[in-house]
């Protein structure tokens, strides 16, 4: 081997000391027609995982003699009617949060009683890091605003209702 085509093995351990030192995971030096890279891989370990802790479950009841069937429709949770079928009511387009301002401390778009037309700005749902402005699907009356500032809101579910 020439001079020219010898490794400086002090440059390398000096490189690779560094690698260490500052925690780096890759290091390149080049000069003129010479270039050292030097690389470190970390192991992957494969996560732990616990097993759930067992639940101490009570001996079941003993069963009670069987009551005649009578078969009755389900009741809405009180307090939670279905809007879905309202035409007034606006659903969320998306997952994500609602805000009921622009921005904190500025009045809010709407409130109950105040006229809305097609189109008007109701609220905004931030969603990745985007705010994204809903509009009034139709003009009219705002009678209900069913989420609260700051509230995380789910696809299709009702935001306001507007007659």
């Amino acid at each position: 081997m020439t001079k020219s085509s010898q490794v400086d093995q002090d440059l390398i351990r000096a490189i690779a000391e560094l690698l260490n030192k500052e925690n780096l995971a890759e290091i390149e030096i080049e000069q003129e027609d010479f270039r050292v890279r030097v690389t470190r891989s970390y192991p992957v370990e494969a996560p732990a995982f616990a097993p759930a802790p067992m639940q101490y479950m009570a001996p079941a009841a003993p069963a009670a003699p069987a009551a005649p069937s009578v078969s009755v429709p389900p009741a809405a949770p009180a307090g939670k009617e279905d809007l879905s079928s309202n035409p007034g009511t606006l659903t969320s387009p998306m997952v994500g949060t609602a805000y009921r301002s622009p921005e904190p401390g500025k009045p809010t778009f709407v409130e109950v009683g105040g006229k809305v037309s097609e189109g008007q700005t109701v609220l905004i749902i931030e969603a990745m890091k985007t705010m994204n402005q809903i509009p009034a699907h139709r003009s009219g009356t705002v009678t209900r605003i069913l989420v609260d500032d700051a509230q995380p809101v789910e696809y299709g579910e009702p935001l306001v209702v507007i007659e």
